[in-house]
């Protein structure tokens, strides 16, 4: 167990002094309040003979996560399928609006593909994306009076 040398006193590094007024020397382990804001003090001692590693002062903004976090968030969410369903209320030029309306980045020749494909197999693939944005795009899709609906985007046809 390492220790640190105070004067001719040796504390262990669990050990805490609260710090004496006057006094230079106090030792603190764990969360130390200094200077008006929170500390992580590391207190481990290195084998050089009871001298201490220099302190890590670990800062993060509070409700911002690392950018790790968000990668592993984004990967473990699935991707969901966007289908327009064909129907026999729609003009074929509305649906065309609706979709470039709707979907960002939509192009007038996609969109077409898209109405097109829908009109002559019954639905159609629009796009697909994070399930949250699928839900969004569908209920805007239901909202200008298109059928729409969505599903898991997985490995099969």
């Amino acid at each position: 167990m390492d220790t640190a040398i105070f004067g001719r006193l040796a504390l262990s590094p669990n050990h805490v002094l609260n710090p004496i007024s006057g006094d230079k020397h106090y030792f603190c382990k764990g969360l130390c309040h200094h200077r008006g804001f929170l500390m992580a003090v590391s207190a481990t001692g290195s084998s050089k003979g009871g001298v201490l590693d220099r302190p890590v002062i670990e800062k993060t903004t509070p409700g911002r996560e690392s950018e790790f976090d968000l990668r592993k968030t984004r990967k473990i969410a699935p991707p969901y399928r966007v289908i327009l369903h064909n129907d026999n209320f729609n003009k074929r030029e509305y649906v065309v609006q609706v979709l470039m309306k709707v979907i960002p980045g939509m192009t007038v020749d996609n969109a077409v593909n898209i109405m097109q494909e829908a009109h002559i197999n019954g639905l159609s693939v629009v796009i697909i994306c994070a399930q949250a944005d699928a839900e969004d795009h569908c209920m805007q899709l239901r909202g200008n009076g298109l059928l729409s609906s969505i599903e898991p985007a997985g490995s099969g046809c």
